[in-house]
C-alpha cells in the first residue's frame, strides 16, 4: 500500500527533471506563496553544460531579470519588464515555450517574455527553483 500526502511537500531548493526536454508548446506551472520578506526567487531551466533561462524575481530591486549561462559565461542581463509579483502573496507562474521565446504568465496574464538564446530546446531537461518561496505545486 502506498500512502500519498494530500499536500505535496517541496523542499527548497527544488529540482526536477523535465522528461523529453523543452519544446515549443511546453508548459511549466509553478505555484506557491512568496515569503513576506522575500529578496529573490529564481527559476532556472538547465541543460547539461549551462542554463538556457534564468528567470529571476528580484524583490530587493523590484525588477525581473532574465539571462542565459552558456559556454562558461553569463550573457547580458535583460530586464524583462515590470515586477508582477508581491511579497507575501500567492505565486503562480506559467512558463510557456514558443519557437521564438519563453513567455511568462501570472494568473492568466502574460507578464514577461524572453527570446531564446540557446536553441537546442530538447536538451533543456532540468528545472531548478530557489529563493524565498514556499512551493505548493510544480508541473515541470
Amino acid at each position: 500500500i502506498h500512502l500519498f500526502p494530500l499536500q505535496p511537500h517541496y523542499t527548497m531548493p527544488y529540482k526536477s527533471i523535465i522528461y523529453g526536454g523543452v519544446q515549443p508548446g511546453k508548459v511549466i506551472i509553478i505555484q506557491g506563496v512568496i515569503s513576506p520578506q522575500a529578496k529573490r526567487i529564481c527559476f532556472k531551466l538547465r541543460y547539461i553544460t549551462g542554463i538556457a533561462l534564468e528567470y529571476s524575481l528580484r524583490f530587493d530591486e523590484n525588477v525581473v531579470v532574465c539571462n542565459t549561462y552558456d559556454d562558461g559565461t553569463w550573457g547580458k542581463e535583460e530586464q524583462c519588464g515590470c515586477m508582477p509579483f508581491k511579497r507575501g502573496q500567492p505565486l503562480q507562474v506559467t512558463i510557456f515555450c514558443t519557437h521564438q521565446n519563453f513567455e511568462f504568465f501570472s494568473s492568466g496574464e502574460k507578464v514577461n517574455t524572453y527570446s531564446h538564446r540557446y536553441s537546442n530546446l530538447e536538451n533543456i531537461d532540468v528545472l531548478d527553483i530557489h529563493g524565498d518561496v514556499q512551493l505548493s505545486f510544480v508541473q515541470p
